[in-house]
């Protein structure tokens, strides 16, 4: 008689047999090492979720570091399942979000020095830059083990099939033009 094996997910992620549960599922190397921020974005977010550390699942807590070439961005982007703790650890940073319960959109904005820790609520957009003329590095906490991120303007303008650029027009009162060059951009992701 064959048996059965019941697979179980958990926020999109198996539960791994605890019998074959090892140290290793709790362990995650090389955040020590800088990331290249070598892009157009001057930035690059190693991320430390379920998905690069097993152990994580169901634990509801994530980090990533955060490494800024001088003047680097990590732009706009809101991360649906989770809020966002981040520490400076090294550098400036200028950071802020935009509420979406107020009827105008305030902006809410620091800039942060090594120490400096400021948040990010759940699911609100929020953008980290780097304003000194050095690297910079941040540690990210976020209360999920699968935050997810959207990235705005690669959302909106980079999306496969593309959004109707008639739509695009109208919500951002651009002419068609400017919509077809933001379209035709490679969108790039700094994960």
């Amino acid at each position: 008689m064959e048996e059965s094996v019941l697979t179980l997910f958990v926020n999109g992620f198996v539960c791994k047999d605890p019998n074959l549960v090892n140290e290793n599922d709790f362990l995650f190397t090389g955040l020590n090492q800088p990331g290249n921020t070598a892009n157009q974005l001057g930035s690059k977010v190693t991320p430390v979720f379920v998905a690069q550390l097993p152990g994580l699942n169901t634990l509801g807590i994530s980090l990533a570091r955060i490494d800024f070439a001088p003047y680097g961005l990590n732009p706009p982007h809101t991360h649906p399942r989770a809020s966002e703790i981040l520490v400076v650890i090294q550098g400036t940073l200028s950071v802020g979000f935009v509420a979406s319960n107020n009827p105008d959109n305030e902006l809410f904005t620091k800039v942060l020095n090594e120490g400096d820790v400021f948040v990010f609520p759940q699911g609100l957009i929020h953008f980290q830059l780097n304003t000194g003329n050095t690297n910079a590095v941040a540690i990210s906490g976020l209360s999920s083990q699968n935050p997810g991120v959207i990235t705005i303007a690669n959302a909106v303008f980079g999306s496969k099939p593309p959004i109707s650029p008639y739509i695009l027009e109208k919500a951002f009162q651009l002419d068609q033009k400017t919509v077809d060059i933001l379209q035709a951009k490679f969108w790039m992701n700094n994960k």
